[in-house]
Formats: structure tokens, sequence, C-alpha cells
């Protein structure tokens, strides 16, 4: 058993309620652990945290513009690697036509988030439909493949040697957020049943990163029948009705999609801006000390971000005060329009991350700067 020590202060000018009311020309800044989950302490300061001058070394933010990645490939396995380390490995996926090999990871549960187009998932389970925005959590050592209606880009998040679960919603409850009954499982329908013929399929399963290929001289997605509790799953953002408080800005880890044992994965979909009038209405400044954070863009416009378009990815490594860029800091506490249009994909990993070289190919070097006024 272990306990945080646990000593709530106030010295000096303060506010007595995180991101609200804070005292006149000042910036809050978080020093919080575990992820917005642990203890924090609230610092107010003359001037933004962000308006550095110079910033050198290996620390500093990074941003990534996949739309820059060179052709689709003919399966996952042909993803771009991006980001990783020992628990997760995100990857960049384009996929022009429908598969013709069926793949097995082996290393841990695949996360899809379908960024562009559309098509049919085919897995041991049977068929289900995909498209823009849906999130699929296909189990370990399912058999899948796509056939590919329009040309998909996706995010492929990696659950190396662990599973997804949903975070507990506390005091919201099991249906807040979103209800698990909008989640869509693969059904065994006339075009799961009519692919069952004897024409030779192979599988190529991932294992430590390494590829075999194993040949059937039928389609071994021959089931005609399951029953259980463990299957790939849909879920669109869509479908997310997210927490909001109009008096107070709340944390990423309130927007909590999916968690693993050293990562979890947020969704920011549309929302009101908060309306009390001392409630900040833009991401507080903050460290996140314990934690590497990533984001992936997907649609709408970043209210907390300059130039920043969909498709490209920003990866804040712990240890250094992050927040919004200088021109959403000036609408900390009056915002122009009724609330946010934008959605994103956040991952924050509690071991660092690497940067695998696609990734440094198509990487934005100036991002450092963009917070400079």
């Amino acid at each position: 058993m272990r306990k945080w020590i646990s000593l709530p202060r106030l010295e000096g000018r303060a506010s007595r309620q995180a991101h609200a009311d804070l005292p006149d020309g000042t910036y809050e800044r978080e020093l919080g652990r575990e992820g917005f989950f642990g203890p924090a302490t609230h610092m107010y300061h003359r001037r933004p945290p962000t308006a550095w001058t110079r910033f050198e070394g290996p620390l500093q933010p990074r941003a990534f513009d996949t739309t820059r990645l060179d052709a689709a490939g003919a399966s996952p396995w042909d993803a771009r690697l991006m980001l990783y380390n020992g628990a997760v490995r995100i990857r960049y996926w384009r996929q022009a036509e429908s598969m013709t090999a069926l793949v097995r990871n082996s290393d841990g549960d695949e996360l899809v988030f379908v960024h562009q187009g559309a098509g049919y998932l085919l897995c041991d389970y049977g068929t289900m439909p995909f498209g823009e925005g849906d999130y699929i959590v296909i189990p370990r050592g399912t058999m899948w493949r796509v056939e590919v209606t329009e040309p998909v880009a996706a995010l492929l998040i990696e659950a190396t040697n662990e599973a997804y679960q949903l975070p507990d919603r506390g005091l919201a409850g099991p249906h807040a957020i979103f209800d698990e009954a909008v989640l869509q499982t693969p059904v065994i329908d006339e075009a799961f049943l009519a692919q069952q013929d004897d024409s030779p399929w192979s599988v190529v399963v991932k294992r430590r990163d390494a590829l075999s290929t194993i040949d059937y001289p039928f389609s071994p997605l021959d089931a005609v029948g399951w029953k259980g509790d463990l299957a790939p799953v849909r879920l669109n953002w869509r479908d997310i009705r997210p927490l909001m408080s109009h008096r107070y800005h709340l944390p990423p880890s309130a927007h909590t999609t999916f968690i693993a044992r050293r990562f979890v994965v947020c969704t920011f979909v549309p929302r009101p801006f908060e309306t009390d009038p001392g409630a900040l209405k833009v991401p507080f400044f903050h460290n996140n000390d314990d934690f590497d954070e990533v984001i992936f863009y997907h649609a709408g416009e970043f209210f907390s971000r300059d130039n920043i378009h969909p498709g490209m990815i920003t990866m804040h490594p712990c240890g250094f005060t992050h927040g919004p860029h200088p021109k959403a800091l000036d609408n900390m506490l009056v915002q122009k329009s009724e609330g946010t249009n934008e959605v994103a994909v956040m991952i924050d990993t509690r071991d660092a991350l690497d940067v695998a070289p696609p990734a440094s190919d198509v990487e934005w070097k100036g991002y450092v700067d963009s917070w400079k006024a």
C-alpha cells in the first residue's frame, strides 16, 4: 500500500479553484503527477511559461506531418512506424486497395483509428463495415483483412503485450461518455459465408516484430458462429458524448477512451466552451512529468494550436512546460465562438517514446519556435 504525501497549501496570490478565477495578470501552470490523476500544484506566473526565446536539446516538442508520407502498402505491416517504446507502437497506415492476405498481430491488441476512407473488416468473427472517424479495437491473435471501398489512411496504436480496456467512469456512471451499447461487433452475414471457399489464402503473423507466413488451401475465415465476450469492436468519435463543465476546464484525463497498462488513449471531440466568466477556456499550461503526450489531429480547427492541420502528429515529452500557442492565449478567458470543432486522438505514454526514421523524415523542425509571440 502506498499513499501520496498530501499537503494542500496556498501561498501568495493564488486561486483556490484550479483553472478558474486566476489572480489578475497571471498565467496558471499545473505541475502534476501520474498524468492528471495524481497530486498537483498550480503556480501563478506573471508571464506565459512557454515564452522562451531559445530551446536547445533533445527534450523539445516535435511535430510530424503524415500527409507527406509516401505511397500506400499492401497491408498494415507496411505502415510507417512513427513513435514507439516497449509498451506501444504508433504507426501510420495507407491502404489503397483491398488486402490480398490476412494478418495476425501476436504482439498485442491493435487499435485502428480511421482518418480517411471506408471499407469492410473481415476477421475470425465475421464482417464489419468501417469509415472515417471509427476506432476499431482488434484483439491480439485475431486474423483479419480489409476490403477497401475508399482508400484508407489510419493511425495504428499497438498495445504491445497488453490488452485494451475501458476506463472507470466513476461518479459519472457506466453510461457516461459513451454507452457500451453503441459498440458494434462483426456479424456472420451472407457476404462472410460467401468468401468461405477453396481459394488459397496466406496469413502473415507478426511476433516480436518479425513476420511469418502461413498458407492455407482455403479461406481460414470459415467460422459459422461464435459466442463469448471477446471480439473486435467499433466506436465512432461521433458516438462520444464528452464530459463538460461550464465553470471548469476539464483535464485531458476526463476524455479518456481506452486504457492499457502503460498508456491511455483520449479523444477530443467538439464541445461547448466554458461559460463562467472566470473559467479558463483554453488548455492550461502544465508540466506532465510522468508521461509523454502525443496528439494526432483528425479534423476541424485546433483551437489551442497554430499552423497545425489534419493529419499532423505532435509529441510533447515529459519534463518541460507546454500549453496553448500565443494566438490561442489571447482567448484565455473569452472565446469568439460557442464551442470547439476539433477532433483529435491523444496518446499519453508512461514510458519515454522514441522517434522512428519515417517520422523524422516528415518533421516540422520549426514547431518548437511556434510558441514565440
